[in-house]
């Protein structure tokens, strides 16, 4: 006999791996939607914040999305020389984070704001872009492009 709880997370984590399958390989920048859906699926309802990169070649090409830090209800710290020698490592010339407010508020904080700025900078300087900053809630998607706020 299946356990209600299993198959609904065998279900939810196949969504997930089918989502993550659209973007992964993919001109990220052409499937937006996809990349915003596969956030909301992934890490949009997760216990505690999660801060999320996803790395871009020179293409814009999806190479990797990667789970930097893990923080509390309510603050993720996020150290930005971490995520560009990250995106060196893997060869990324442009980088798209993700941080997950448990709120359900998709408004940033001052905090996200100045961090952002902060990798984007670091980026510059040694050829990595920030494309964008979502932040993600169970309640949907927040660009930080779109709110000219990069």
């Amino acid at each position: 006999m299946f356990s209600t709880g299993r198959c609904c997370l065998n279900i939810s984590n196949a969504a997930i791996r089918l989502s993550r399958d659209k973007i992964i390989g993919q001109p990220v920048l052409s499937s937006w939607q996809a990349l915003l859906d596969y956030c909301r699926l992934a890490i949009g309802r997760k216990q505690k914040e999660q801060f999320w990169v996803f790395f871009l070649n020179r293409k814009n090409v999806l190479i990797a999305d990667e789970l930097q830090q893990i923080g509390t209800v309510d603050h993720t710290p996020v150290y930005p020389q971490e995520v560009v020698k990250r995106a060196l490592d893997l060869g990324a010339t442009a980088i798209i984070m993700a941080l997950t407010h448990l709120s359900g508020e998709l408004t940033s904080s001052k905090g996200d704001i100045a961090m952002t700025q902060e990798v984007k900078e670091a980026g510059r300087k040694l050829g990595i872009s920030v494309h964008d900053h979502v932040i993600v809630s169970c309640n949907g998607t927040s660009s930080f492009k779109n709110l000219g706020l990069l």
